[in-house]
């Protein structure tokens, strides 16, 4: 029987790692230049062997600078966001709490809005939407602390909206003072979410953030596990619940503002991946954490495929994931018939 289990989870994971595969590919062929399988098979054996890819030089702009940072990019930021959003859900003991529970969207939004408004170049706007980000979850967390004599959790998410309604208001105040004509637009763009125009400089710049926040949740996945059962269990059983919180947190935190500095406000992902994890792998975080990851790479790739080739004009990634997340999410919601644990 044990082993009848094992072998249907390695298929459920090799399932989630042929949906990524499959986005990859489809995400490579779809756009306003198609290409098809011929120049993609070619042009991976060429670069796995080292050699001159025989194919024309606008496909292999296309593949190398266009369309493969873009893939690389929806990748790290489906994966970050399903990761924090599992983390979160499982640490919170809420199926309704997703990345932006702290504040973090909000924050991150707040400090794109000021750098779009302040006319920064874009490396200045992405640092600022990050440090938007810290910004909330430390003050948030901040407050969990002064608040001692009140159940930790709960100080946590009424914290996290509170501050998120804080930000909002800033982000609503620069958009009635910005340039009806230049900077609203942009900033409008900004907030629904977009992977236009990206390069292999803003994959560099989220794959740390993503390695250095995903590895520690992963590493200390039984530890989690635990906390789960509920804050008396876990210190009962030796665990420093504490630490173990805030450490979770840091890293949750740490890739969602790094991708949402890139690519704006993307919703839903963190919110509907993890319940999708759940019920492929289980709710036990060492696997939970890397199925979510899987899953969410591979939804965000085919969101993002269909926000640049279903029209002439590009629909936001936020606007799709919506539409595509709300009746997702009311069949999970069906098909829980026995609790979301």
């Amino acid at each position: 029987m044990l082993r009848g289990s094992f072998f249907l989870l390695e298929w459920r994971f090799i399932a989630a790692l042929l949906a990524l595969a499959c986005g990859v590919l489809v995400a490579l062929s779809f756009g306003s230049y198609p290409l098809g399988p011929p120049e993609l098979i070619q042009w991976a054996l060429a670069r796995l062997t080292g050699s001159q890819p025989m194919i024309d030089q606008t496909a292999l702009v296309v593949i190398e600078r266009v369309r493969g940072p873009r893939v690389l990019l929806a990748i790290l930021v489906g994966a970050a966001l399903a990761t924090a959003g599992a983390t979160y859900q499982g640490l919170f003991r809420n199926p309704l709490v997703s990345p932006d529970i702290l504040g973090v969207s909000s924050g991150a939004a707040l400090g794109a809005v000021l750098g779009i408004f302040l006319s920064l170049p874009i490396i200045a706007i992405q640092g600022l939407s990050f440090l938007g980000g810290l910004l909330a979850v430390s003050a948030v967390m901040l407050t969990a602390a002064l608040l001692r004599n009140h159940d930790r959790i709960l100080v946590l998410v009424l914290g996290g909206i509170v501050i998120g309604t804080l930000f909002g208001s800033g982000v609503a105040l620069l958009k009635v003072l910005a340039d009806p004509y230049n900077q609203l637009p942009a900033i409008t763009f900004w907030l629904l979410g977009s992977l236009a125009g990206v390069g292999l400089g803003e994959v560099r710049s989220v794959a740390p953030a993503f390695l250095l926040g995903a590895l520690p949740l992963l590493l200390l996945h039984w530890r989690l596990n635990v906390m789960t059962l509920g804050e008396e269990e876990a210190r009962s059983l030796g665990i420093e619940t504490g630490r173990l919180r805030g450490l979770a947190v840091i890293c949750a935190t740490l890739m969602t503002a790094a991708v949402v500095s890139v690519s704006g406000i993307v919703g839903w992902v963190g919110l509907l991946i993890p319940h999708l994890a759940r019920f492929l792998v289980g709710p036990s975080f060492g696997r939970l954490l890397p199925a979510s990851a899987l899953l969410g790479a591979a939804f965000l790739l085919l969101v993002d495929t269909a926000a640049r080739s279903l029209g002439p004009l590009e629909i936001p990634l936020g606007v799709l994931t919506a539409i595509i997340g709300t009746p997702v999410f009311i069949w999970v919601l069906a098909r829980s018939r026995r609790g979301w644990q």
